[in-house]
Formats: structure tokens, sequence, C-alpha cells
């Protein structure tokens, strides 16, 4: 197949894909790849990044396959090249020129940040573990790295409680920094914003606030679900996001849930955070809980076997409490003045098993209840409302209220911001039918279970 029919079947793959994929996965990764042949029923296509690549195979590449079969009329089969094989020498393409995603290694060192309040010098994307849960994420995050306020902007990054959220968002910050220190960085949480309006207003000196913000280069905002309901600091924020997005300043924002989850939140300011790219990253699996132990390790100056690794990891309820587990077997050793092991592991997370079996968190609670239910945390706090979903939604409801003692405002801000009369709806639902004996009592006991709590 000549050049330009090439160019004419990959340009309908792509217009196929586009429509079968969400922004996020066509944009991050099919958007710069290339047909580079087609010989028989095997296509050779070209990524950017082995990163790239590691995606396709392992996560879209029945997509893509699906798509060029359909597109060819042929049963393809497909075989994936770095984009700098196919590269001569005297027109090798720049960083900048070779698309979107890095091709590179960006700079492992970690830096002084000096006058970068609150972000944490190590928290680096040369020590982020990653697999398929957060993959995307990373590559993404390392891209709005490079391409500052041009590739994907805002950019927009969600998921449960402690699965590295935070990481990126100061990752991103130490990178850009190490390259362009003379930059203006602001690394806040969504209360801090909300406190320096606050007292902006209070003080009546609200230039000089619009001031210090308007004015970065990079503006990163953790946990901005928080400004749900807070329609002044809502309306600051929406000029201070209009006002960088025009003078190609970048924002990064990380959140809990998708934009359209915060329920109390203007339409105007949810669709500028969809605007631009917006990724997720999963409960950790196993095998990234044991890498991370072992990046922490490092940290320590503590050469942790790989078998002490997997012990701590089926120990650990989440990712952070990976750290205070990993700290304890260290402690340990090094006490006794011996060798790291799983027996001296096993032994030492002993001492804290009846420890770690309490407290329970809310999101230990939603991934019980999902598990159960066999659905998606998304689907628990979205807004549909088929039966199968209002039980699963009321049992969890349930659980966070008589269980964990949260209120019923708090119980609603985590169930994707549902009002406080919903909850005591829900809750007093479950409550009756767990009083009649009906069959939600089956459910209450396999989750109990599950959670490792008595009925």
């Amino acid at each position: 197949m000549d050049e330009k029919a090439i160019a004419v079947l990959w340009k309908q793959v792509l217009d196929d894909l586009k429509k079968e994929t969400s922004n996020a996965q066509f944009v991050t990764v099919f958007k710069p790849t290339t047909l580079i042949s087609l010989d028989g029923n095997v296509a050779t296509v070209a990524a950017p990044s082995q990163m790239v690549i590691n995606l396709l195979q392992k996560r879209y590449g029945q997509a893509l396959k699906k798509s060029l079969s359909t597109c060819s009329g042929k049963d393809i089969e497909v075989l994936f090249v770095p984009k700098v094989i196919h590269t001569s020498a005297s027109a090798k393409q720049s960083p900048e020129e070779a698309g979107p995603l890095f091709g590179a290694s960006l700079a492992p060192s970690p830096v002084t940040v000096g006058h970068l309040p609150r972000v944490r010098p190590e928290f680096t994307f040369s020590n982020f573990a990653v697999s398929s849960s957060n993959q995307l994420a990373f590559v993404s995050a390392t891209t709005v790295a490079k391409h500052i306020g041009t590739s994907y902007n805002p950019f927009f990054i969600y998921g449960p409680v402690g699965v590295g959220k935070t990481h990126l968002m100061h990752a991103i910050a130490n990178e850009v920094y190490h390259k362009e220190p003379d930059k203006k960085i602001i690394y806040i949480t969504s209360e801090e914003f909300t406190n320096e309006v606050v007292e902006a207003i209070r003080n009546n000196d609200t230039a000089k606030m619009k001031k210090r913000f308007r004015s970065a280069y990079l503006l990163l905002i953790d946990d901005i679900q928080f400004i749900e309901g807070k329609e002044r600091v809502q309306e600051e924020l929406f000029h201070t996001f209009n006002i960088l997005i025009d003078q190609g300043s970048q924002i990064c924002l990380s959140s809990d849930r998708p934009p359209h989850e915060i329920k109390k939140l203007e339409k105007r300011l949810s669709s500028r955070f969809a605007g631009g790219l917006t990724v997720d990253i999963e409960t950790p699996d196993f095998e990234l809980k044991s890498a991370i132990l072992l990046i922490k390790a490092k940290k320590y100056n503590v050469e942790l076997p790989i078998d002490v690794a997997k012990a701590i990891a089926e120990k650990a309820a989440d990712t952070r409490s990976l750290e205070g587990l990993l700290l304890r077997v260290i402690t340990q050793a090094s006490t006794k003045g011996v060798e790291i092991t799983v027996e001296l592991a096993s032994k030492s997370l002993g001492l804290q098993k009846e420890e770690a079996a309490h407290p329970l968190h809310a999101e230990d609670v939603i991934k019980a209840v999902c598990s159960f239910y066999q659905i998606k945390p998304t689907q628990l706090k979205g807004p549909k409302r088929d039966a199968s979903l209002v039980r699963a939604r009321q049992t969890a409801m349930y659980f966070l209220k008589n269980k964990l003692g949260l209120t019923n405002v708090e119980v609603g801000n985590i169930l994707g911001g549902r009002d406080h009369t919903t909850v005591m709806h829900g809750v007093g639902k479950v409550e009756k039918l767990v009083h009649n004996k009906a069959s939600v009592i089956g459910d209450i006991q396999g989750i109990s279970q599950s959670l490792g709590m008595n009925n």
C-alpha cells in the first residue's frame, strides 16, 4: 500500500477511534501514533514512547486492531514500534516537534523547592510507581510538565484517597521548577484557596489576592471538590481560570470525583474543568503496592527484599498505610540488629493486626460496597437511579452513617454531593429492612465480613 493510501486509511481509523473512545484516551494514546506500513495483514504502528506502546499493548490494542480490520477489510495484526526507529539522523525531531507525549525520560533528580511552599521535593516522576491503574495519568502528567499551557489545559485528575493524585501534582511542580526556576508556581489545596479568598474579602484587599493567583505560570489546586457550594470562591476561581488560560498559563486540578459529579459546582466552572484533559487513577493492585514499597524503602536507604515487599503489600488496606507498615518493619529490624525477612515482617505486622483492623475509612466502605454489588465507585456516586444502584447506594449510606458515625451531610458529600435528606431517607429505609429481617440482611453481613467488622 502506498503512502497516500496509508494516510487515508489511518485517518479513517483515527476518526473511528475518536468516536469509540473517551477524549482522554484518544488524545493521549491514539492521536500521537502513526501507521508506518501495511504489509499483507500486518500493520506497523509507531508510537512516540515505550510508555505509550505499553498502554496500546495492554489496554487499547484490541480497539486499534478492531478499527484497522474494519477500515481495511482485512483481519489485521498490529506491530507496535517506537517512532524514533523511523526517524533519520538528519531529520530527527526535537522533543517539542515529536508530538505531545514524551519520548525521553524526564529529569529524574529531585530538586530543592525553596520558593514552592507545600511542594514535597521527593515527589517526582522518577519515584512514582507506574502500573495499569495509573499509567494513563502518569503519561498525561509528564506531558503537561513538558508542554505547559499547550497540551492539556486544564489537566484534571481524579480518583479515591491515597492513589497518587497529590504525588503527580507535586511531580509536575517539581519538574517545571527544575527547568524554569524563575517562573511563578503555586500549589495550594482548595481549602487554602478558600481561606485566602475569605480573608481577602474580610480585609477588603481582594486586589492583592487576585494579583497573586492571576500572575501564576503554573497553578495547581488539590482536592478541588471542596469548593462545591461556595459561590464566592467559585466566582473568583472562574475569573482566575479564564485569565490564566488566556495568557497561556497551566492549570492542574485534582479531585476525588470527575467534574460532572461535583454536584454543587456552577455549570460554567464545571464545563471549564472538563474542557481540557480529565483522567482517573484507579485503586492500586497488589503489584503496584509492592513496587511502591520498594521505592519508599530506597528513600530510607534500606534494601527491601521483594518477598518482604509482597508480604507487607498483602497487609496494607490502602496506599497511605504502606509507609507506616514499612517503617514498623524497618524499626523492628534496626532495634534487634537483624536483617529484614518475611518472618520479621510477619511478626512486626502481627503486632498491629488488631490495631490495623480499626479505623475504617469511607473509601474502605465504598470499595467494599462496590465489590459486593459489582459496580464502580463512579456509578455509586453518580446520578443514575437504577434499582440495583439505589440499593447499593442506600446500603453505603447505612454503613457510612451507622458504622463510621459520619453525619448525614458528610455522607451526602462522599456519595456525590447528595442532600442530607436523601441520606436520611436511604439510611432509614435500610434500617427498616434490617428490622423486618428482609433480604438486605445478607448484604449487610457480606459487606461487614469483607470489612472485618462485626454485624
